[in-house]
């Protein structure tokens, strides 16, 4: 994977799933080969040649500036998730640009605003998915089958993507397992533009596309999406059927915290507040007996 494939290949899928009718674009009746945008409709709508359009999504021409990327964007009617995209495709396909992530660690604030959330759920994700840390109710709401320790060894870290798209548990916690799964390779699109030279993230990738035809299917269509705040009905196998809202906190650069929460009164807060005794109820019994202080020692 690099950035020139990357920056064509978003533009042809953007371009294809354009139809003329939504861009404005007179078809006069013609029978076409294909639904989408042609090359010189797209070149026409954004202001730029067809023969430099052409060659920026062959990877030909790597010097698109800032309002030439500016006005692609706003011929293909792009979002603001798919405008950043493109922006970070354009940046990562000059060799110049490409910078090499930095390791990720959970920072002493960030753990300290997971044991503040208490009873809300909350796991701390890194940039490729992977769960660096969570509170006690973010492990029984999202991963309760997984060790409640497993974030804290490196090699055995849970990866929400993986989670989600080959492990059956994740999967049937979702009621709307698809509208999930396409949020999760949305963001990862995002990343990917982001850091191009992640090799981590590059065998998460490949490790998912050879495991699940869905998540092939997802990442072929070429879709990007932040995943930002959402709701999701859960399916949880102890409190049952809940909807919660996930939000990401971010703290900069590193590391989001994910939390979930729900309406107050609602059905899913009480869901919510059994599944904080259950655990509670959990940890007293497998706490450590401790000595008893009124014992005598005379």
């Amino acid at each position: 994977m690099n950035g020139t494939s990357q920056l064509g290949d978003f533009l042809r899928s953007r371009r294809s799933q354009l139809l003329p009718d939504e861009a404005g674009v007179p078809t006069y009746g013609e029978r076409r080969r294909v639904p989408g945008l042609r090359r010189e409709e797209l070149a026409m709508l954004a202001g730029v040649s067809a023969s430099y359009y052409a060659r920026l999504e062959q990877g030909h021409s790597l010097g698109a500036s800032p309002e030439v990327l500016e006005a692609i964007a706003q011929a293909l009617r792009l979002d603001e998730s798919e405008r950043r995209h493109l922006h970070d495709l354009a940046r990562s396909a000059k060799p110049r640009s490409r910078r090499r992530p930095a390791p990720e660690l959970v920072t002493e604030p960030t753990a300290q605003l997971l044991d503040a959330l208490g009873d809300i759920p909350a796991i701390v994700i890194g940039r490729r998915s992977d769960v660096l840390a969570w509170n006690r109710m973010g492990h029984a709401l999202f991963a309760g089958h997984l060790d409640p320790g497993a974030p804290e060894v490196p090699a055995e870290r849970p990866n929400m993507a993986r989670l989600v798209f080959l492990d059956a548990h994740t999967r049937d916690l979702y009621a709307d397992w698809p509208g999930k799964a396409k949020a999760v390779v949305g963001n990862l699109r995002l990343v990917a533009g982001q850091y191009p030279q992640d090799s981590a993230l590059h065998t998460l990738l490949g490790e998912l596309s050879a495991k699940s035809e869905d998540f092939a299917s997802m990442w072929a269509d070429h879709r990007v999406k932040a995943c930002a705040v959402a709701d999701y009905e859960m399916r949880h196998p102890l409190v049952g059927s809940l909807t919660v809202m996930q939000q990401t906190l971010s703290q900069g650069p590193g590391p989001g915290i994910v939390v979930a929460t729900t309406a107050a009164g609602s059905p899913s807060r009480a869901a919510l507040d059994l599944l904080a005794q259950a655990v509670t109820q959990a940890v007293a019994r497998t706490a450590p007996a401790r000595p008893d202080s009124r014992l005598s020692t005379g």
